[in-house]
C-alpha cells in the first residue's frame, strides 16, 4: 500500500511539472503586438487603404490621354447571273460570274479631356482626402484595441488574483470548520457553530468555483481577440513597464481636451470627411461648365496585309459640349454635394462635443478611481486588522461565532473591493489616454 502511494505521488510531480512547463508566459506587450497584427478588423482596414490608393491612381489617369489599337479584317464574296452581270458591264450576254474582296484596316487613337470644370482635380483631391481620413481611422482602430486588449488582459489578472484569494479564503475555512469541529468535540463552542462553518464552507466552495470559472473565460475572451487558440496554456503577469505613468498628462480639463484635439486620430479623420465634401461640391459645379474634349487619330486600310501603311489617314479634333438643360440633374448634384457638406460639418462639431464629454468623463473616472484605491486599501488594512482581533478572541472564547464571521466577512469585502478597485485605476489610466489620443502601443 505504502508503494502505490510513492507512485501515486510521482506521478503526480510529474504531471504537475508537465503542465507547468507547457504553460507560456503572455505579456500584455505580447498579447497588444498579436491584436494589431491578427485582429480581423485591422486586415480589412488595411486592405481597404491599399484599395483607396488604388483609386488615386484611378483619378490621375483621368488626366491622361487615352490611347486604344483597332485592327480589322473583312472578306466577301459577290455571284452575278447573266442578267446581273450585264447590268453591272453593260454588255449584253455577259455570262455569269463571281468574286472575292478582301479589306484589312488599322487605326490607333485616342482622346484627352482638357477641361471639365475643374471636375477631375476635385475628384483627385478627394481621393487623397478619403486616404489620408482612412489611414487617421486605422490608426484610431489601432489605439482601441489596444484598449480592448488591456481591459481584457486586466479582467485575466484582476480574476486570477481573486481566484487566488478565494483559494485562500476556502482553505481557511477548511481548517476553521475542523478546528470548530474540534472545538465543540471538547464541549467548548455550541454545535450551531459547527453548522453554521460548514454552510460557510460551502459557500466558499461554490464562491471558489466561480472564481475559476470567471478566470478561465476571461482567458478564453482574450485569446479569441488576439486570434489565438483558446485551448492554449498560458500565465499572464502585468510586468513594470506595462503600467502606464500619467502623471505627465495635463490635469486642467482646458490642457486635456485641447491635447485631446490635437491627437485624437478620429478628429483628425473627421476634419478631412469635410474636406471630402468640400471636395465633392467643387465636382458637382463642374457639371455647370462646359467641357472640352479631344481626339487624335491614325487609320489605315488594304487589300492585303502587306499594304497596310501605303495610305494613311491622320485626324485631329476638338469637341465641345456647352450644358443648357440637363433635366435638373445639376441642379440636384449641386444641392445634394451642399447638403453633404453641412451634415459633415455637423459631423464635426458633434464629435467635437464628444471628445469633450469623453476627456471629461475619464478625467472623473481616474480621479474617483484613484480616491476609491486609497480608501479600500485603508479598509482592508483596518478589517484585516480587526478579523484578527476578533478570531483570537474567539479562539479564547471572548467573542461570539457571530462576531468573528461578521468581522471575517467584512474583511473579505474589503479584500474584493481592494482587488477591482486596483485594476480598476489601471484601466482609468488607459482610458484616459486613450480619449486624448496618446495610447500607443
Amino acid at each position: 500500500m505504502k508503494l502505490h502511494s510513492i507512485y501515486f505521488i510521482l506521478i503526480t510531480i510529474i504531471i504537475s511539472s508537465t503542465v507547468i512547463n507547457a504553460q507560456r508566459k503572455l505579456s500584455l506587450q505580447e498579447a497588444i503586438s498579436l491584436a494589431l497584427t491578427q485582429n480581423s478588423s485591422i486586415k480589412k482596414s488595411v486592405n481597404s487603404i491599399d484599395a483607396t490608393s488604388e483609386a488615386i491612381k484611378t483619378a490621375y489617369g483621368a488626366l491622361i490621354p487615352t490611347l486604344g489599337i483597332n485592327g480589322g479584317f473583312d472578306w466577301a464574296h459577290s455571284n452575278y447571273n447573266s442578267r446581273a452581270a450585264s447590268n453591272l458591264t453593260g454588255i449584253p450576254n455577259t455570262p455569269a460570274f463571281g468574286g472575292d474582296s478582301r479589306s484589312w484596316s488599322l487605326s490607333i487613337g485616342g482622346d484627352v479631356t482638357l477641361f471639365d470644370g475643374l471636375s477631375s482635380f476635385a475628384n483627385i483631391h478627394s481621393k487623397e482626402n478619403t486616404l489620408t481620413s482612412a489611414n487617421y481611422d486605422l490608426e484610431k482602430l489601432k489605439q482601441d484595441i489596444i484598449l480592448q486588449t488591456v481591459t481584457l488582459y486586466t479582467a485575466i489578472v484582476s480574476n486570477k488574483k481573486l481566484l487566488d484569494f478565494q483559494a485562500e479564503d476556502l482553505k481557511y475555512n477548511q481548517a476553521l470548520l475542523e478546528k470548530i469541529r474540534q472545538m465543540y468535540a471538547i464541549k467548548s463552542v455550541p454545535i450551531p457553530d459547527v453548522f453554521a462553518q460548514e454552510a460557510t464552507t460551502a459557500n466558499s466552495e461554490l464562491n471558489y468555483i466561480q472564481a475559476d470559472n470567471n478566470y478561465r473565460k476571461s482567458i478564453v475572451s482574450l485569446l479569441n481577440f488576439v486570434a489565438m487558440d483558446v485551448t492554449g496554456n498560458y500565465t499572464f503577469t502585468f510586468e513594470n513597464d506595462d503600467l502606464k505613468d500619467t502623471s505627465a498628462v495635463p490635469q486642467d480639463f482646458s490642457n486635456l481636451f485641447a491635447t485631446a484635439l490635437t491627437n485624437r486620430q478620429d478628429y483628425q479623420s473627421e476634419k478631412y470627411k469635410v474636406k471630402i465634401s468640400e471636395n465633392g461640391v467643387t465636382g458637382a459645379w463642374g457639371g455647370v461648365f462646359p467641357r472640352l474634349t479631344g481626339n487624335y487619330g491614325l487609320s489605315t486600310n488594304a487589300s492585303l496585309p502587306g499594304d497596310l501603311f501605303s495610305q494613311k489617314t491622320y485626324s485631329l479634333g476638338l469637341s465641345l459640349s456647352i450644358p443648357i438643360f440637363s433635366q435638373f440633374n445639376t441642379e440636384y448634384a449641386i444641392e445634394f454635394a451642399d447638403v453633404q457638406l453641412k451634415n459633415s460639418n455637423e459631423d464635426l462639431t458633434a464629435l467635437e462635443r464628444q471628445v469633450k464629454t469623453d476627456v471629461m468623463n475619464a478625467h472623473l473616472d481616474l480621479e474617483t478611481a484613484r480616491k476609491q484605491l486609497d480608501v479600500s486599501k485603508t479598509a482592508l488594512a483596518s478589517s484585516k486588522e480587526s478579523w484578527d482581533a476578533k478570531k483570537e478572541a474567539y479562539t479564547l472564547g471572548a467573542a461570539t461565532y457571530l462576531d468573528q464571521q461578521l468581522a471575517y466577512n467584512n474583511y473579505l469585502q474589503a479584500e474584493y473591493t481592494s482587488i477591482s478597485k486596483e485594476y480598476l485605476y489601471i484601466n482609468s489610466q488607459f482610458t484616459l489616454l486613450s480619449v486624448i489620443g496618446a495610447l500607443d502601443k
